[in-house]
């Protein structure tokens, strides 16, 4: 067959617009820090964390509540006013329309960042390589051993891929530690393994029970108290950059 006789290939919008997109905030202050930014929820993850807090977007069978024009008509209607675009979840790498989503938004002239949970290696490397990121967000569970008691699976070896190719890009980042009572624990010592791995701006975060799912509970007694110790022990790790985010 030839070149000629091939079906025209979607244009990169129409490729973006593939994006199952659960959410949109048009204006956050957190999801970036330091940033003014329009947030991206994509439909969709592979891990079952107990304490997420976008339990009802986890299905990827769930259709999309709001189409990729609502995020170009915006886009058009903030130049000048938001940096840029996160993209989360869900799992937004789970999604291979991502990519050229990102590469729109970018052509818009808004930086990229991305929320991601460490389930997809490869496509974080391939956007990282391709220059589609300016800022991550990486999530890291727990300890490797214990990665299955927080996910469901045992995504601690992709996680860990997903960590040590973010470190060497040389992208601005945040890896982040979410807690909640029933963690397998441990947390000071993940904190110093990820000092020794090369990770300079570290978050801890205190999970809340709005979002997650009606079975999860968000404090236990002593719970606070526990969490504050831990705070205080990991700062002392000398991160050069450590936020505590508690509920």
């Amino acid at each position: 067959m030839s070149d000629s006789s091939l079906p025209p290939q979607p244009s990169l919008l129409g490729q973006a617009r593939r994006l199952n997109i659960a959410g949109l905030v048009p204006f956050s202050t957190v999801d970036w820090p330091g940033k003014i930014v329009a947030s991206v929820f994509c439909q969709g993850c592979p891990w079952r964390c107990t304490y997420c807090q976008n339990y009802e977007i986890l299905d990827f069978k769930v259709p999309g509540a709001v189409p990729f024009a609502e995020l170009e008509d915006l886009l058009g209607r903030r130049k000048k006013l938001l940096d840029g675009v996160v993209f989360s979840g869900g799992e937004a790498l789970a999604q291979a329309a991502l990519i050229p989503a990102a590469s729109w938004v970018k052509g818009q002239g808004f930086q990229v960042g991305l929320h991601a949970a460490g389930a997809y290696p490869s496509r974080l490397q391939e956007m990282l390589t391709a220059d589609l990121l300016d800022w991550v967000g990486l999530d890291i569970k727990a300890m490797p051993t214990d990665y299955r008691k927080v996910t469901g699976v045992a995504g601690a070896a992709k996680a860990f891929a997903c960590l040590e190719t973010l470190l060497a890009s040389g992208v601005n980042y945040e890896v982040r530690l979410t807690i909640y009572p029933g963690h397998p624990g441990k947390v000071v010592e993940l904190a110093r393994d990820l000092a020794t791995r090369g990770v300079k701006n570290f978050a801890l975060q205190q999970a809340r029970k709005l979002g997650a799912s009606p079975e999860f509970t968000a404090q236990a007694a002593g719970w606070d108290s526990q969490v504050k110790t831990w705070a205080k022990e990991i700062k002392e790790l000398g991160f050069a950059n450590f936020s505590f985010r508690p509920a």
